[in-house]
């Protein structure tokens, strides 16, 4: 008889629901793509109705503990981004799902979440986000046989990931949801504040302690101050951080390769720092942050490895992919969206729910950014061959198949639209062994130009979730004028 376990991240934000089927990784989604409300923290009817296609649950892991968490907000008096939550089984009465419910630690979630899907036997695992219950930083060691162990951790309100918000809000952005704007802003500016951030809110990096309490946000903090230069500077900052605080870890655990996870790891400049400190390799679960702890916390129950099933675990648009319809509307109209198979488990479309344009033209980026609502600053990802990769992109990998990755563009010059303006591209490669549609398009695509890449955005609008079915893909073609295919 099947055993059904139902992993689910929600009432804070970016809710989601993962599904284990006899150790299998058979479903993942955002709460988001099926409610229309971008970083939903709530579950939703439609996507309780797709997860029960698999069957009905026998065990649900909540990500976190609900009750050490109604501790810390008593105790903190927080009010900034606390929310209380309400008991996670009667809230899944509300939806008809009646079985044992468990709760397990938010970084626990995490560290399950990425030492579970990795290929390694042996591995340190690190978690940095903004907050769990208490932990904001953890270091774990993982042994296939022996679990997950936690070593050390960061308590609150010490928090590189709550500094990090509380600079997104400050620079104008909306925080929990725009730190990777801030990310992008940060290559506009210059960190001239970097001594001054330190001197105002950090007491030591190691080990890491801060002098105050960032939760509430900093109001006008350096009032005067040019928010790129703030983004610049709260850039290095966390850059400086996480390598350190890594670099810590790989020194007591010499010769493991790193698991890395929490929502701090979808720092892709980060992240390429990191390349260079993990020599014994690398993995960062697609979907780090909290709605990817859906997958920890089922994982958690089972307490197995699994196969990875890579990103495309979503709702499926079963059509095969059109790739000689995306190579006429690219040759035409220069952009074309896609919306095919399953969709992308993550917060990146990696060409399943996708708008693809041609990397060379020297409007294509305004074009794209003015479809999608966003600043004029913000370049594009290209997704690229992954054979073809060095030949454009300076990067120390051979692969960067979630986009985690930032490489220097070799030929700037004829390639715009996907290099930001310090020269960087964040590059998804897509590999001879990938059987998706998105493979064979780039294939084609590259047959009939010699251009080895596209550039690859999310079908959406800024502030909207990517289109998840069909209907969302009318409704995208409808309002915006793109094609979308499938």
């Amino acid at each position: 008889m099947s055993k059904i376990v139902w992993g689910i991240s929600a009432l804070f934000h970016d809710a989601g629901l993962s599904v284990i089927k006899d150790n299998e990784l058979v479903f993942g989604a955002h709460a988001e793509r099926y409610s229309g409300v971008k970083h939903d923290d709530k579950l939703n009817r439609n996507l309780i109705k797709e997860a029960l296609k698999y069957g009905h649950p026998d065990h649900v892991v909540w990500y976190e503990n609900p009750w050490k968490k109604r501790l810390r907000q008593i105790f903190s008096t927080e009010v900034f981004y606390g929310k209380w939550c309400p008991n996670p089984k009667k809230y899944l009465h509300n939806f008809g799902i009646r079985c044992p419910v468990s709760f397990v630690d938010h970084h626990y979630s995490h560290a399950c979440a990425g030492a579970y899907t990795s290929e390694y036997s042996r591995a340190i695992v690190v978690v940095i986000d903004a907050i769990g219950e208490l932990d904001t930083c953890s270091v774990w060691e993982y042994s296939k046989d022996l679990g997950i162990f936690k070593k050390w951790s960061v308590k609150y309100p010490t928090s590189m990931g709550l500094l990090y918000s509380a600079f997104t809000k400050r620079c104008g952005l909306k925080p929990m949801d725009e730190e990777y704007i801030t990310m992008g802003m940060a290559a506009w500016g210059k960190p001239i504040y970097v001594e001054q951030i330190k001197m105002d809110f950090i007491e030591s990096y190691n080990p890491f302690k801060m002098k105050r309490n960032v939760h509430k946000g900093i109001a006008d903090y350096l009032p005067d101050a040019n928010p790129m230069d703030l983004a610049a500077s709260i850039q290095c900052i966390a850059e400086e951080f996480i390598t350190t605080f890594i670099q810590q870890a790989v020194n007591h655990h010499d010769n493991l390769p790193v698991i890395y996870q929490g929502g701090v790891a979808l720092n892709c400049v980060a992240n390429t720092k990191l390349l260079d400190i993990c020599k014994h390799g690398l993995w960062i679960m697609p979907n780090p942050g909290d709605c990817g702890s859906s997958v920890g916390a089922a994982l958690s129950y089972t307490k197995k490895p699994i196969i990875w099933p890579g990103p495309y675990i979503g709702t499926d648009i079963r059509k095969p992919y059109p790739v000689d319809a995306c190579i006429t509307e690219l040759s035409t109209n220069k952009m074309v969206g896609v919306a095919s198979g399953r969709a992308e488990f993550g917060p990146r479309a990696l060409g399943h729910r996708s708008l693809l344009a041609d990397p060379r033209g020297h409007d294509i980026k305004d074009k794209v950014n003015e479809i999608k609502r966003r600043q004029k600053f913000r370049p594009f990802a290209p997704a690229i061959l992954e054979e073809h990769l060095h030949d454009y992109f300076e990067i120390n990998t051979d692969t960067s198949p979630y986009m985690q990755y930032v490489g220097n563009c070799k030929h700037p010059d004829k390639f715009p639209a996907i290099v930001h303006i310090d020269g960087t591209s964040r590059i998804q490669t897509v590999g001879k062994s990938d059987s998706t549609g998105f493979r064979k398009l780039l294939e084609k695509w590259y047959a009939k130009t010699g251009c080895p890449m596209l550039l690859n955005t999310s079908l959406n609008i800024r502030g909207k979730p990517m289109v998840n079915n069909r209907d969302d893909a009318d409704q995208f073609e409808n309002e915006y004028g793109i094609k979308v295919l499938s």
